[in-house]
């Protein structure tokens, strides 16, 4: 691709003792695209994400973010470089309004000291002026406005999956990890992600990295996709391309042989043996 590279991932491997859970991952995320890591369970691909994060170290291998080596930075850093992440399992202060959580999204912001702050001088003042206004943008970006000052310990599910991508974007990231988007999504509300992911892309200008299960979903947003199996690379390309891979079908479904005859299962039966 003509864009230029925002993060490199070479030969990433991890090992928990005798277990190796990514062996030698490498590719390229540029600046814009939508980039998505599929697999089925186990595949890896939440560790290559938790190495990004930092909070894992790779065994082998290396992952540079804008040029720059991660190997020396902690994982409480990682934010500071203009990385924001969702999570499968929300991460909210649940007993804080939705305000609350996204002005914590405004932290790495912060450049006034601990006496300014205790003191509130008028500098805190207008930082503080200045961190609600990029939250209210967030929050109109999302069609958050009714929920702004609920606790999120009583909003429903899908909107807690809201709140934390406005939290990630109140971050300003340069690259936005979305760890299982959709996940416990309905119909309606997964379709709402994917124009979200889309507006985030074309019109925030954040480069995105998820990690999806949702094939729809990775179709309608992801410029490129990679497709891993215990630890591995199989494929990458477009998601068309990746799909039709006879290696990402057996990883998914089974032999082409199992696939021809699950094409062959009435769907009922297919459900009940689900």
């Amino acid at each position: 691709m003509s864009a230029s590279v925002l993060l490199s991932a070479r030969d990433l491997t991890v090992r928990f003792g005798g277990l190796t859970a990514v062996n030698r991952v490498s590719f390229d995320v540029c600046q814009g695209e939508v980039f998505t890591l599929i697999g089925p369970n186990g595949a890896g691909k939440t560790t290559v994400f938790n190495l990004i994060s930092g909070i894992y170290t790779p065994t082998e291998g290396e992952i540079s973010f804008m040029g720059r080596p991660m190997a020396d930075v902690a994982p409480h850093q990682v934010a500071g470089l203009g990385i924001a992440r969702t999570f499968q399992n929300i991460e909210l202060f649940e007993h804080a309004t939705v305000l609350q959580n996204l002005m914590i999204g405004r932290h790495r912001h912060r450049q006034t000291g601990f006496w300014s702050q205790l003191l509130f001088t008028p500098s805190t003042r207008q930082a503080e002026i200045a961190a609600r206004e990029k939250v209210e943008e967030v929050i109109d970006f999302l069609n958050l406005q009714h929920y702004r000052d609920s606790m999120v310990a009583g909003l429903p599910y899908g909107v807690r999956k809201v709140v934390e991508l406005a939290r990630a974007l109140c971050m300003e990231p340069r690259l936005l990890l979305l760890d299982e988007p959709s996940s416990g999504l309905n119909v309606e509300e997964t379709e709402d992600m994917a124009y979200w992911i889309d507006d985030i892309k074309n019109l925030l200008g954040i480069t995105v990295l998820m990690v999806e299960h949702d094939m729809g979903l990775v179709a309608k947003v992801s410029d490129r996709v990679l497709a891993m199996s215990q630890g591995e690379v199989l494929a990458m390309g477009t998601a068309a391309e990746v799909q039709s891979h006879p290696g990402v079908i057996e990883a998914y479904l089974g032999t082409i042989d199992e696939v021809s005859d699950l094409r062959r299962t009435p769907l009922r039966q297919v459900k009940e043996a689900a």
